[in-house]
């Protein structure tokens, strides 16, 4: 990374050891992509909830060169977890820009032609009848497609 990871706690005291297992989810990041630029992660404790007691969020915003991703939408009860699924959003988001910038992205088949009209001279076929088709009705019998 060519900034320091800047770690900011909200609404909770700072934690030595949340702090450094937050760099250490920050420092695996970089062997997707070496070419980070910065790396900012918010830790806040929000307000209580009715049913869920006090959620931690995480936020994380990564800059590379031309892109800028964020994640901060991950909220659990314990910090760890907040944490770890953060940071897994953060680096499926990372995998997605390289793969695309090694041009690795999935290629859709081309359709192949197919002949949709009978040529001009020949009137088309007669259909099969119900009796050739299982399950076919009679209608069918000796009608032309156009």
């Amino acid at each position: 990374m060519k900034l320091p990871v800047q770690i900011q706690f909200h609404n909770m005291e700072h934690s030595d050891a949340l702090e450094a297992c937050t760099r250490a989810h920050a420092h695996k990041l970089e062997l997707f992509a070496s070419d980070i630029m910065s790396c900012r992660i918010y830790l806040d404790l929000e307000q209580k909830h009715k049913h869920q007691g006090r959620p931690f969020g995480v936020r994380i915003d990564l800059t590379l060169p031309g892109h800028e991703l964020v994640v901060n939408r991950v909220q659990n009860e314990d910090t760890y977890v907040a944490l770890r699924d953060a940071f897994d959003n953060m680096k499926r988001q990372l995998q997605d820009v390289v793969h695309r910038r090694r041009g690795q992205e999935k290629q859709h088949a081309v359709p192949l032609r197919a002949q949709t009209e009978p040529p001009d001279d020949q009137p088309g076929e007669p259909l099969p009848t119900a009796s050739k088709v299982a399950g076919g009705a009679p209608e069918t019998q000796g009608e032309r497609y156009e």
